[in-house]
């Protein structure tokens, strides 16, 4: 059986002398052969423990935790899925930091004045990003999107009370329930539409207009990129229902064109815009090329718009 002194166990593994006499010394790994001559020398299983501590340092695991997951009978892959929950959270954050520093850097030049105000104002939106209430959002948003988000969430959180958040977090898990009771109808029904209707109700009772960008970033990272508790199948039905609602506002504003005044339907159109689309103009565009685009809209209603756009 092959065994090495401290000496030769560093050489081999490039693992200091001092780190093992420390690791000796925690209980972490002690040499398991102990000579005639009283020196301790290391076995093959303590070698294959050491490449084991190498790894789960490498990994981010502390000292501490090492120790309890090597002298434990528990399942090391659920300790490797939440470590790595927690190094993607880091590197996000580090992502976040960095970003900071570029705007910081973009934003003052070349100019030796450092505005110390602006690094202030900085620093706490990326503080807020490691503060927020949903964890899943930092999985699913770029840097940019996470500090929207942060300010998002403190106006929020700023402006509603605990019950006013607690009865708006009852209603859209009473709405996720009655979707999933009605899976097996057609989105575009009028079951659909009306659900879709609530939806949006509680999504606009949520965000201002101002909020369109993250909104939108939210359903189509977040929801649909399957990293909310909400399953796939649920939000599938609810886009298609929440499309076929707007889909119906849409036709009902459209079908007016050429029968009703002009000022009425035209204020009508843009409320109805400025209700999906927020502040985003780049949303509005989207609609509008939708609309160019759908069969069930008069050529003389698509001309209407067209102008007005």
């Amino acid at each position: 059986m092959t065994q090495w002194y401290v000496k030769e166990l560093s050489k081999l593994t490039n693992v200091s002398v001092r780190t093992l006499h420390h690791y000796d010394k925690i209980g972490l790994l002690k040499p398991s052969i102990r000579l005639e001559n009283n020196y301790r020398s290391y076995s093959e299983k303590d070698l294959l423990k050491l490449q084991q501590i190498i790894a789960l340092k490498f990994f981010g695991f502390e000292l501490g935790r090492i120790k309890t997951l090597m002298q434990e009978e528990i399942n090391i892959f659920d300790h490797f899925r939440a470590q790595q929950d927690f190094l993607e959270k880091q590197v996000k954050s580090l992502q976040a930091a960095s970003g900071t520093l570029e705007t910081i850097l973009c934003e003052s030049g070349s100019s030796k004045s450092i505005p110390w105000e602006t690094i202030l104002k900085l620093i706490e939106v990326y503080q807020m990003t490691t503060e927020l209430k949903n964890a899943w959002v930092v999985k699913a948003l770029d840097s940019t999107e996470l500090k929207e988000y942060a300010s998002f969430e403190k106006n929020l959180y700023a402006t509603h009370t605990e019950e006013e958040s607690e009865a708006s977090r009852k209603k859209w898990l009473d709405l996720v329930k009655d979707v999933e009771a009605n899976l097996d109808k057609d989105p575009a029904s009028d079951i659909g539409a009306e659900i879709g209707r609530r939806c949006m109700e509680w999504t606009n009772n949520v965000f201002s207009k101002k909020d369109a960008a993250i909104k939108k970033a939210i359903w189509e990272k977040g929801f649909k990129g399957g990293h909310t508790e909400v399953p796939p199948q649920v939000v599938a039905w609810l886009d298609k229902a929440t499309n076929e609602y707007w889909r119906r506002r849409v036709y009902a504003i459209l079908d007016q064109v050429g029968n009703s005044p002009t000022d009425a339907l035209l204020k009508s159109w843009n409320d109805l815009l400025t209700e999906i689309c927020g502040d985003e103009p780049t949303h509005k565009d989207s609609v509008i090329e939708a609309v160019m685009v759908d069969n069930h809209i008069s050529q003389i209603a698509k001309e209407w718009v067209k102008k007005r756009s």
